[in-house]
């Protein structure tokens, strides 16, 4: 079961599909910019940045230690969903993308598989090996998650990473480009943020 979950960021431009048993959640604000555009089974949050309850609303009292992506994420958690779908998550505040990043991990380590979907980007946590399945000429970028990730090689990357460790602080890792239809790169120690870009936007 795939759960998708609306934000209240940067609003998404493209297509949002939803299929046969698909759960759609929309957290507090982003009902105003997708009600439109997808069915919404769910709306959730404390409803400060929409401005009021819609009905039948999961509704958190707006003093709370979470965000609504973190209440979301739980419901669809719960629910059942095993694959999950983050829309609306950037753009706007910076310290909410960041909060919205972690969502990504939250998410990986409840073996939960959850990408992000931006105007530019798809973001994502991974560990082991990362393919690049028929990606030819995308640009990926690969960062730690906490202090450090040890990528042990690579293959199908123009930059090649070998006995690498990506530290917390440095830019390495950014920026490379898939080469071949089938392109990799195997971690070995930690967990890494993926960045798959797409320079045309959605």
């Amino acid at each position: 079961m795939k759960g998708i979950i609306l934000l209240n960021g940067e609003p998404y431009a493209g297509d949002i599909e939803k299929r046969e048993g698909d759960i759609v959640l929309a957290a507090d604000g982003a009902l105003s910019w997708a009600k439109d555009k997808i069915e919404i089974d769910i709306t959730a949050g404390d409803f400060d940045s929409l401005g009021y309850v819609p009905a039948n609303s999961v509704v958190y009292p707006s003093e709370k230690n979470f965000t609504d992506g973190e209440i979301a994420l739980d419901l669809l958690i719960e629910r059942g969903c095993r694959e999950i779908e983050i829309y609306g998550g950037g753009g706007r505040r910076e310290d909410h993308f960041f909060g919205n990043m972690q969502l990504l991990y939250a998410a990986y380590l409840r073996g939960v598989k959850c990408v992000m979907k931006t105007a530019y980007s798809e973001i994502y946590c991974a560990s082991g090996r990362v393919a690049f399945e028929n990606k030819r000429g995308r640009t990926v970028s690969l960062a730690p998650v906490g202090l450090s990730a040890h990528i042990i090689n690579s293959e199908g990357l123009k930059y090649p990473l070998h006995e690498l460790t990506l530290s917390a602080g440095s830019c390495r890792g950014v920026s490379n480009i898939v080469e071949a239809d089938s392109a990799f790169a195997d971690c070995a120690e930690g967990v890494l943020f993926v960045f798959e870009i797409m320079p045309e936007g959605v």
